[in-house]
């Protein structure tokens, strides 16, 4: 069963959310607030019955099943609303699927009920920094800006407010990309595909198919912003021509618009060459804009790359060029994203806890001077380790491994790196300063998820900073446990 988009009435209809985190929550909401007659189920999340969240259900009228998902349940409502994360092949959702029940995610709310025109952008990695950048961007040309998805601050949420900004700017994933029905962004932003999340899709052209998907309602009006210097984005757009005008960013070349009948290999509508972007947004090739990075926190990979595209769509959504000036100059890294935490003895430690999957590590691996000593390892989502192999012989002089993956990665790896295990992300701080010497770097680049260990990769983060402040503390005596003739040591804690 389809929705039909701008004629979906949610009032007096039977409509089940599953899950129920942030995203779950903010539905119930929505849906309470037009009408609809709500029920919740939860598979996994344990709630003792006194819990506040179960309480405003009760007082609400809210049915919530929880500890599982009965097919009875799920046939038996109009329409499924499922948070992200949710796995798809659940034997409740075929039962549904069966019943001809209408199984939708947030994003299918929009075409009726989101009145501000979208900016929407999916990707591997860089999402949340291109997303964030973007809204800064345009904050600074004086527009009004509503920043989430994905990231922060639910599109629910949004819908129940007054939607009085000018443009919402959306992180979506994959996962909400699946079940997006007519979502339909009038700036759709694909920044990369790398393998990530094999453990909920059958193979690698599954997952980039999601990931394409977000172009697939767009009309000739809308933009489609793609990296051409993406092979999987440039097989993709070979086989899967979009009706939206296309304009793609890439490392190097001259900077003009490409029309629909051009591959990605061709002119850029946006370039870059070590910290300078160039944009060329006019049908002529007309004046190309520059735009300095050096000097802000976006000069070093991977974030030259994410500024690039970011800054094309800021233009494309009509922001002026003094305005992009400000709004880099203004941004900050957001956290666990290659932050440098401090430098212990000439020993600096970076935290990249975001970089769930291997292309994010490679990216960072590749932002930063070598030697590296990397930690890394959690819970595996069914990547190919074997892919960081070229970056770790080039950048990594030794590796630490944490988490259940610690063995498979091991194995995978350990031809072109000595590696060790850690018990726990404080162990491995202090293993991995043993083995770096002075001008060089230990990064923490988990390539895997953090849920066998943490609630969340910000949680690991967090641990990782402590251990690592705690070490600068330990060590400001000097480096080698302040043996006699040891020199002092110097930690100076930047974050």
């Amino acid at each position: 069963m389809s929705i039909p988009g701008e004629r979906m009435d949610l009032e007096g209809k039977q409509v089940l959310v599953v899950g129920l985190g942030k995203s779950g929550i903010a539905a119930v909401r929505f849906l309470l607030g037009q009408g609809a007659k709500v029920v919740v189920s939860e598979g996994g999340r344990s709630l003792p019955p006194a819990s506040t969240t179960l309480r405003w259900l009760r007082e609400r009228g809210v049915y919530c099943e929880l500890g599982g998902h009965s097919s009875e349940l799920f046939a038996a409502v109009d329409i499924i609303i499922l948070c992200p994360g949710v796995p798809l092949d659940l034997p409740a959702l075929a039962a549904a699927r069966q019943a001809g029940v209408a199984i939708i995610g947030e994003l299918a709310l929009a075409p009726a009920y989101l009145r501000t025109p979208v900016i929407a952008v999916t990707g591997t990695n860089g999402k949340s920094t291109v997303t964030t950048l973007i809204g800064d961007i345009l904050q600074a040309g004086g527009q009004k800006v509503f920043v989430g998805g994905n990231l922060g601050t639910p599109l629910c949420e949004y819908l129940q407010g007054p939607q009085d900004a000018d443009w919402a700017v959306l992180e979506v994933s994959s996962f909400q990309l699946d079940s997006a029905g007519g979502f339909r962004p009038r700036i759709g932003l694909l920044l990369n595909i790398s393998p990530d999340h094999l453990d909920r899709y059958p193979d690698y052209p599954a997952y980039a198919a999601a990931k394409w998907r977000i172009f697939a309602q767009q009309q000739p009006n809308d933009v489609a912003i793609i990296n051409r210097d993406d092979p999987e984005i440039t097989r993709l757009a070979a086989a899967n021509p979009v009706a939206a005008r296309v304009f793609a960013f890439g490392g190097t070349g001259e900077a003009g618009p490409v029309g629909n009948e051009a591959q990605p290999a061709g002119p850029a509508a946006a370039s870059r060459t070590d910290s300078l972007l160039r944009i060329r947004l006019g049908k002529d090739f007309e004046a190309v804009e520059k735009y300095e990075l050096a000097g802000t926190e976006l000069a070093a990979e991977p974030n030259r790359q994410n500024a690039l595209a970011a800054v094309l769509a800021a233009r494309l959504a009509g922001c002026p060029p003094e305005a992009v000036s400000r709004g880099l100059e203004s941004f900050r890294p957001l956290p666990h994203r290659l932050a440098l935490v401090a430098e212990v003895d000439g020993v600096r430690f970076y935290d990249d806890s975001k970089a769930t999957n291997i292309g994010a590590v490679i990216s960072a691996l590749q932002g930063l001077r070598g030697p590296v000593v990397l930690i890394a390892g959690g819970l595996d989502k069914g990547g190919d380790y074997r892919l960081l192999l070229p970056v770790l012989r080039e950048k990594v002089k030794a590796m630490v491994l944490i988490g259940s993956a610690r063995a498979k990665m091991a194995a995978a790896l350990v031809e072109a790196v000595p590696a060790t295990s850690a018990g726990d992300l404080a162990e491995a701080v202090r293993q991995a300063y043993r083995l770096a010497q002075p001008g060089e770097a230990v990064l923490l680049s988990p390539a895997c998820a953090s849920f066998d260990m943490f609630s969340g990769y910000a949680q690991r983060g967090e641990v990782f900073r402590r251990a690592v402040r705690e070490l600068a503390r330990e060590r400001s005596g000097g480096r080698g446990g302040g043996e006699a003739g040891s020199s002092p040591g110097r930690a100076a804690v930047v974050a």
